[in-house]
């Protein structure tokens, strides 16, 4: 698609600022030149200064065939850049001089002051980074490629992480893609090094960690070693509402997050219960809006990063991380959520990315096209992914273990999947076994009351039971219920870990000064709202601590 197509078809992302915004950006920034033909931003390459044009045209180029494409021209009055810009991340896109060309350069800390203190130029300035971001998601404008077995858990999981970071990238099947051999001879790669990345001509990384795949991509962002206000365990809406609350109102705020932003409810196809989008808005849209917004405010997320465990030093809280960093800070809100539980079948784990999964996104949807599948659970979440679901394959067996769907789920779902024809509800069910070579290709389904047991042909099972909080990472002087979750407020009053003349606020925990909120929070209720609301709590309750100590 042509530049002159792309800016017609979407004209607000090429807002042109009127000479009086122009007179503010101006203040906040300095002139920088470029010659004609000259690189200004090289793809892959991390520049957090953000660009207007004062004179000139600028060519964006992108490399999702392999080779440089224009997409785009800018022209003066225009910004310059994406989402990256304030993220810190690495752009896909390169940017070049077409004649001589004079820009004004922000630094970040300049672009957040605009952001704050010019609330209109702010506004625009966002709302045309979303709409690149959604630009660059909607044409996969990539110059990354993913090659490998759709059998392989490596492949998935790096598929699955990509997807979770919004990062676009065009799949290559190994069974179902005849050019695939042609293509790994040409980079040197054999058929047992795969699953591999490939950026254009720069690089190929054979089976890399998540980690290894962040770096290089340029998401990952290290902390950094001082102290911090609030150091935030978790990414999901409760974490990423209380980097938006202490960033904005001055506090140094950190994000740890060990696969990506929006946790659990960032895989949610379709929230329809959330106050303020009556049509629906899907959960990978609504963790990316919150993420931005926390990073305009100048918080820190640091993703994939795995925290091992906590401990308190002279009453800090010190994080300890997987490649032995660690993070101080004042305050510790821990987000980290819950998983869902694993089946209770011998050999399940064994399927695990070849199979077997706990999440109904386009990735999974992509893999079991056209097929049959079992969707295991009675609560929202499942609900939400066999209606998703039923749109990409030919059949969804939703197994829940008793009699009425409407007991634990919501009731305009319920309503939806029995009106949904190639969805089919079996009641009172379980799975008892599962089979496969490689991967899997069938379950034995159990009817628990008449104990009648059968096999039944499928590629794909997406289990939605239970929830085990990630927890394991705390301390013993940090108290945890019956079933794993933190315990705050009142319940953990008389804890003998509790060492204040005051009683807890209502969402610390029983240390003095370590908050939790959301999922993994004893007694809360299981909902995105709710999460979001503890989330902005739990910084008012920081806020009081500091004040009762004296910070």
């Amino acid at each position: 698609m042509a530049h002159h197509d792309l800016r017609t078809r979407f004209p607000e992302a090429n807002l042109k600022l009127d000479h009086h915004q122009l007179l503010i950006i101006e203040k906040y920034s300095k002139r920088k030149s470029f010659k004609s033909g000259e690189t200004m931003i090289e793809a892959g390459a991390r520049d957090p200064n953000f660009y207007v044009i004062k004179s000139g045209e600028v060519e964006v180029i992108e490399y999702s065939s392999g080779n440089p494409r224009s997409i785009w021209r800018s022209y003066p009055q225009e910004l310059l850049g994406d989402a990256s810009f304030l993220s810190g991340s690495a752009s896909h896109l390169s940017r070049v001089a077409i004649g001589d060309v004079e820009v004004f350069e922000i630094p970040p800390e300049n672009l957040r002051r605009i952001i704050d203190d010019q609330p209109k130029l702010g506004n625009i300035i966002l709302s045309t980074l979303i709409m690149r971001i959604q630009i660059m998601r909607d044409l996969k404008l990539t110059p990354l490629q993913v090659i490998g077995s759709r059998f392989s858990a490596d492949a998935f999981r790096i598929r699955d992480f990509l997807g979770k970071n919004r990062v676009s990238f065009a799949w290559l099947d190994l069974e179902g893609n005849l050019d695939t051999d042609e293509l790994l001879k040409r980079i040197g790669v054999r058929e047992a090094d795969t699953p591999v990345v490939v950026c254009r001509h720069d690089w190929t990384l054979r089976n890399p960690g998540n980690r290894e795949l962040a770096e290089k991509l340029g998401i990952f962002t290290a902390p950094k070693e001082e102290l911090y206000d609030l150091a935030i365990v978790g990414a999901g809406p409760a974490g990423l509402t209380a980097a938006v609350y202490s960033s904005s109102e001055g506090l140094r705020t950190i994000v740890l997050e060990r696969t990506a932003s929006g946790g659990q409810a960032g895989t949610s196809s379709r929230i329809e219960n959330y106050p303020g989008f009556p049509t629906g808005v899907s959960g990978d849209e609504l963790a990316a809006r919150i993420t931005l917004q926390a990073q305009k405010f100048g918080a820190e997320i640091s993703s994939p990063c795995e925290v091992r465990k906590l401990e308190v030093i002279n009453g800090y809280p010190v994080i300890h991380l997987e490649d032995g960093a660690k993070v101080f800070s004042k305050c510790l809100l821990v987000a980290s959520g819950a998983s869902y539980r694993r089946l209770e079948v011998n050999n399940c784990t064994q399927f695990e990315g070849v199979g077997l999964y706990y999440a109904a996104t386009a990735i999974e949807a992509q893999m079991c096209s056209g097929s049959d599948v079992i969707v295991v659970g009675g609560a929202n979440s499942a609900g939400q992914a066999a209606i998703f679901l039923a749109q990409h394959t030919r059949k969804v067996h939703l197994l829940i273990r008793g009699s009425d769907l409407a007991k634990n789920m919501s009731r305009y779902l319920a309503r939806r999947i029995e009106q949904t024809e190639n969805i089919e509800v079996l009641t009172n069910t379980e799975i008892s076994g599962m089979a496969g070579v490689g991967h899997l290709d069938r379950v034995e389904i159990r009817n628990n009351r008449s104990d009648t047991a059968q096999w039944v042909p499928t590629t794909a099972v997406f289990t939605f039971i239970g929830a085990v909080p990630h927890t394991d990472w705390l301390p013993e002087g940090i108290e945890l219920d019956q079933n794993g979750f933190v315990k705050t407020g009142q319940t953990v009053a008389n804890s003998p870990s509790w060492s204040m003349n005051r009683p807890p606020f209502l969402l610390e925990t029983s240390h003095p000064g370590v908050f939790a909120a959301g999922d993994v929070r004893s007694g809360s209720i299981k909902r995105v709202a709710s999460a979001v609301g503890e989330g902005a709590m739990a910084v008012a309750l920081v806020h009081e601590y500091f004040n009762y100590q004296g910070m």
